[in-house]
């Protein structure tokens, strides 16, 4: 699961923004640059940005450009001017990153009862068989992920096959009080 589609019309979308922003940035304050900018193109890039948190950086990468392209529009910053201080300016962090940290913050929210409820029953903490060092370390277990198969099909077929049902029983009640 590479999510490119995704990522493609992000970054399409996005760099339309920019282009739109980058016509009208001479006669916007910095003020309002940044507050455009975070409207139109930062809450592109943060939108299920979790789901973007273990992708290789080839992947992000365009995302990456995307950003890199915003900061340069907000602080007129040239096009081979080196891009890193200027994010750390505007305290911006990279888009891998912004993901990792948007996951480390939902865990630790989770742990500590700040997150609803079916976001810490996710969390299991992790209890070593025999005493280690490791035991106080606040570890978690990382859930192992069995496809079954039918299984799946099955869970995913009972309720649509009964949705159906349903529809014609009530489409076939219809009828007989039409007729009565």
């Amino acid at each position: 699961l590479t999510f490119q589609s995704h990522i493609k019309s992000i970054t399409k979308t996005a760099f339309f923004q920019l282009s739109n922003i980058a016509k009208i940035r001479p006669i916007l304050s910095l003020r309002d640059a940044e507050t455009v900018i975070h409207a139109f193109v930062s809450s592109r890039l943060d939108y299920c940005n979790v789901l973007l948190s273990g992708l290789p950086n080839y992947a992000i990468r365009s995302l990456q450009l995307v950003q890199n392209a915003a900061a340069r529009i907000l602080t007129k910053t040239r096009k081979y001017d080196h891009i890193t201080p200027v994010l750390a300016s505007l305290r911006w962090l990279p888009v891998q990153a912004r993901a990792d940290f948007k996951v480390l913050l939902l865990t630790y929210k989770a742990l500590h009862g700040l997150a609803p409820p079916y976001l810490s029953e996710l969390l299991t903490p992790y209890t070593p068989a025999r005493p280690l060092r490791s035991l106080d370390a606040a570890l978690l277990v990382i859930p192992s992920i069995k496809k079954n198969r039918l299984a799946s099909e099955h869970l995913l077929t009972v309720p649509l096959i009964s949705g159906i049902h349903d529809h014609y029983m009530l489409k076939k009640q219809a009828q007989l009080k039409i007729l009565n």
